[in-house]
C-alpha cells in the first residue's frame, strides 16, 4: 500500500511533513492559503504535482470557511491567492498550469448570470477536489506506458536494472507516482531485477523519501552516492534511467532536480536509455526551450547543514541551484497519461494537453 502524502476530507487538509522523514511520520494541518504556502516553501511538501495539488487544496480549504456576498469579490480572492501560491516554488510549472485553469475557471463562473455566489464557490472548491482522483489515476496510466516503453526497448532478456533520481513516488503527487510509478508497474508484472537510487544531494531526497517508499513497498533497491553514477554504468548493465521532471519545455529539454542533467549525459555515454516521467501538466508549451526557465536557488544553509549539524567549513560560500535542465537531445523518451513520445514530438501535443485538462 503506497504512501499517503496528502490527506484530505470535510474540508481538511493535512500534509505529510516530509522534512522529518524516514525518522518520523508527522502530518501538518494546512487551514489555509498561507499555511500551504509555507509547507511547499520549506518544503514539507514537494514534487510538481504534489505542489499544485497542495496549493489549491489549500485555497479550497480556505474558501469554504468564507463566507462571500459577491461574485466579484470572490473571483478577486481567487486570483490573488493562486497567483501568490505560484511564488512559492516557481520552477514546478504544475502549480502555474493550474492556477491559469482555475483563474479562467472563476472568471467564466463569474460571467455566467445563471450561477449565485455560493454556486460559484461550490463548483470551484469541487474542481480543485478533482485534481487528486485525476492525479491518481495520471499516474497509474504513466506508470504502465513506462513499463511498456522499457520492456519493449530493453536489448537483454530478463529483469531490468532501473535508476532513479530525486523522489518522484506517493511523497511527491497525490498518490503512486511519475518516474517510481514506472517502477511499481514494473515490480507488480515480475520485472524488476534492482532499483539503484541515488542520495540526491544537498536535500537527500533520494535517501530519505525514496529509499524509505522503497523499502516500503519491497521493492528491490540500492542507494548510492551522487557521485557514484558513472561508475555504476560502467560495472554494471542498467536497463534505462527514469526521472521525473518540474517543467518541460516546448522542445522537449527538461527541468528536473540538480543532478539530473549529469546523469543524462553519462547515461548517453553508455549507451543506457534515459526517461523522463511526467503528466501533460508539466509541460510549458510557453516555454520554447529549457533556456527560458527559471531555475530556483535555494539557501546555503541546505548544503552547509544536515539538520542542525554543520558539515561545511564557516565563511564559504555556495551556489545551490535547485534544479538543473537536461537537453531534449539526451532523453530517450517522455512518458505521459498518454503515451510516451520523443521530445521532438512535444510540440504537437499541445492540443491533446490543453483538452485532457479541460
Amino acid at each position: 500500500m503506497t504512501l499517503k502524502a496528502i490527506k484530505y476530507g470535510n474540508g481538511k487538509l493535512e500534509v505529510l511533513d516530509q522534512l522529518l522523514l524516514p525518522t518520523q511520520t508527522k502530518y501538518v494541518n494546512i487551514k489555509g492559503v498561507e499555511d500551504g504556502w509555507h509547507a511547499i516553501n520549506k518544503m514539507q511538501v514537494r514534487g510538481a504535482p504534489a505542489i499544485a495539488i497542495v496549493g489549491c487544496l489549500s485555497l479550497a480549504v480556505e474558501l469554504q470557511q468564507e463566507v462571500y456576498n459577491c461574485k466579484k469579490t470572490l473571483r478577486q480572492e481567487v486570483e490573488g491567492r493562486l497567483n501568490y501560491m505560484v511564488s512559492a516554488r516557481p520552477t514546478a510549472v504544475n502549480m502555474k498550469i493550474a492556477a491559469d485553469d482555475l483563474i479562467a475557471l472563476v472568471n467564466s463562473l463569474d460571467e455566467d448570470e445563471t450561477v449565485d455566489v455560493e454556486s460559484m464557490k461550490l463548483r470551484f472548491v469541487q474542481a480543485i477536489e478533482r485534481m487528486l482522483d485525476k492525479d491518481v489515476s495520471d499516474n497509474r496510466a504513466i506508470g504502465d506506458n513506462g513499463s511498456l516503453a522499457i520492456l519493449s526497448g530493453k536489448k537483454m532478456d530478463g529483469p531490468v536494472r532501473i535508476l532513479t533520481h530525486c523522489n518522484t513516488g506517493s511523497l511527491a503527487t497525490a498518490s503512486y507516482g511519475t518516474a517510481l510509478g514506472v517502477i511499481r508497474s514494473l515490480h507488480a508484472n515480475g520485472k524488476i531485477d534492482q532499483v539503484y537510487c541515488t542520495e540526491t544531494r544537498p536535500y537527500n531526497q533520494g535517501a530519505r523519501l525514496t529509499a524509505y517508499e522503497l523499502v516500503q513497498e519491497r521493492i528491490p533497491a540500492t542507494l548510492l552516492c551522487d557521485s557514484m553514477v558513472a561508475a555504476l554504468m560502467k560495472k554494471r548493465h542498467i536497463t534505462a534511467v527514469v526521472v521525473g521532471a518540474d517543467r518541460i519545455a516546448a522542445n522537449g529539454d527538461t527541468a528536473n532536480k540538480i543532478g539530473t542533467y549529469q546523469i543524462a549525459v553519462v547515461a548517453k555515454h553508455h549507451g543506457v536509455p534515459f526517461y523522463v516521467a511526467a503528466p501533460l501538466t508539466s509541460i510549458d508549451f510557453k516555454i520554447p526551450s529549457g533556456d527560458h526557465i527559471v531555475i530556483e536557488e535555494r539557501p546555503d544553509h541546505e548544503m552547509t547543514h544536515i539538520g542542525d549539524y554543520r558539515i561545511a567549513a564557516p565563511g564559504i560560500s555556495c551556489w545551490n541551484p535547485a534544479f538543473d535542465v537536461t537537453p531534449a537531445e539526451l532523453i530517450t523518451g517522455i512518458i505521459t497519461e498518454r503515451g510516451t513520445f520523443m521530445p521532438t514530438e512535444i510540440e504537437n501535443l499541445r492540443y491533446i494537453s490543453r483538452q485532457h485538462m479541460s
